[in-house]
């Protein structure tokens, strides 16, 4: 059974948390990371997660007894949501919508994820098309060379690779046809870092 994206980011959570201490993170350091403060909270979404195969609880039962189970059912996958619609070419407006998309096992960011769709050929050089859906992984901070969805004056949203240069953040197309963008750091924002793209043909 897919998951709903909250629980996609609590298992990526739990599972990085037993990576770097051993143990399974307890409900309560669950509810702190994701600013859940009723544990009932916490607990259904645990529960679902080990009632769609995901976790199970270890043999002691314990507040640290979460294990994850390996992905063995091809095709599982998760549901992500499709935010809106972004900019390769001129920043525009981000267009929000409700709908969701079904992502592919091996597609999920490390924390939260979502899409958007393309709209412009500013980066057609990196084989995204107009039409096609990006998935990405909800960042705050990017490294050279990294393709990412850019918040410029708090209002337009681009996608493009980003190059810093000292104060100045570049957002460079991957098109010859268009320029790139010089923009002071204090006016981007960035949200979010490229992991995938999907196209129907």
């Amino acid at each position: 059974m897919p998951m709903t994206p909250r629980q996609a980011e609590i298992l990526a959570y739990i599972a990085d948390y037993i990576g770097a201490h051993g143990y399974a993170p307890t409900l309560q350091e669950i509810g702190r990371r994701f600013s859940l403060s009723s544990v009932a909270t916490v607990h259904k979404h645990v529960s679902n997660l080990i009632e769609k195969g995901y976790l199970r609880r270890g043999r002691k039962n314990a507040s640290r007894d979460l294990e994850v189970m390996p992905r063995q059912r091809p095709g599982a996958g998760c549901r992500i949501p499709l935010m809106g619609t972004v900019a390769a070419g001129c920043p525009i407006e981000a267009l929000v919508t409700t709908e969701e998309i079904d992502l592919p096992d091996g597609w999920l960011g490390r924390g939260r994820t979502y899409a958007l769709r393309v709209s412009g050929d500013s980066m057609i050089g990196e084989q995204i098309q107009d039409g096609d859906v990006l998935v990405i992984e909800a960042r705050d901070v990017a490294r050279n060379g990294e393709m990412v969805i850019a918040l410029i004056d708090g209002d337009a949203v681009t996608v493009k690779q980003y190059q810093r240069r000292g104060a100045i953040i570049h957002l460079v197309p991957a098109n010859p046809e268009v320029e790139t963008l010089a923009v002071p750091e204090q006016r981007v924002r960035i949200q979010g870092v490229v992991i995938g793209v999907l196209r129907r043909f």
